[in-house]
């Protein structure tokens, strides 16, 4: 299949170059800008792509040494419920906050959690055809506790569950488990921990990771 241009040059599918003619900041907020981007399309028209930029983040499946994973029960006020999900949060700690590091800090923060095995478990881009949020999943074994957080707002409701690995990933099929976060990581460790050969380290390159909302603040700055 190809596409042909203005200029009647002919493109093959899966080589034109989306270039951005233009791009228009419509919001930009605490955890989230809003930009129009004018995109050219194979047979050089331009449409208007709106994108939203936003913090890369982590989340955790912390999974003790009886196989149950350390999930939480959190309110979500865009769904108006509360959700069983993974510790989890934005990668919002400053420049020199790996996400690793963001990783351990959520799982303490959120469960009050160490773990001494870390590996890279999945990287998800949660909705590309409007937005660049990305996350990266790690698993951690060795589990330990540790002293219990300060929370607020909606993390102060939270509710801690230990839910067994393969109750888990049922939980998945009758629908009591739908954060999206969560169905990829649940299911990445139980494929992960039955072939460890699918576990990478956690120096592994994050291809996705966004940067937009990260140079945009720092510009701000």
């Amino acid at each position: 299949m190809s596409s042909t241009d203005e200029g009647g040059a002919s493109t093959a599918a899966g080589a034109h170059d989306f270039d951005v003619a233009s791009s228009e900041t419509i919001y930009d907020g605490a955890i989230v800008a809003l930009r129009v981007d004018d995109v050219v399309m194979p047979g050089g028209r331009t449409a208007k792509r709106e994108v939203v930029e936003h913090h890369g983040a982590v989340a955790v499946v912390a999974v003790d040494d009886a196989g149950r994973v350390a999930m939480i029960r959190q309110y979500r006020h865009p769904v108006g419920r509360r959700l069983l999900e993974l510790p989890a949060g934005l990668l919002d700690g400053g420049p020199d906050e790996t996400a690793l590091v963001a990783a351990q800090r959520e799982l303490a923060e959120e469960v009050d959690l160490a773990a001494d095995d870390w590996a890279v478990l999945a990287d998800l881009v949660l909705s590309p055809g409007f937005c660049d949020e990305a996350l990266r999943v790690y698993l951690a074994r060795g589990l330990h506790e540790l002293p219990e957080a300060k929370r607020h707002d909606e993390e102060a409701d939270l509710a801690l569950e230990w839910v067994d690995l393969d109750t888990a990933t049922r939980m998945i099929g009758t629908g009591e488990i739908v954060n999206a976060t969560a169905v990829a990581g649940i299911l990445a460790a139980a494929a992960a921990i039955a072939d460890p050969t699918l576990l990478r380290g956690n120096d592994s390159e994050w291809v996705d990771e966004p940067t937009a909302f990260t140079r945009r603040r720092d510009a701000r700055n």
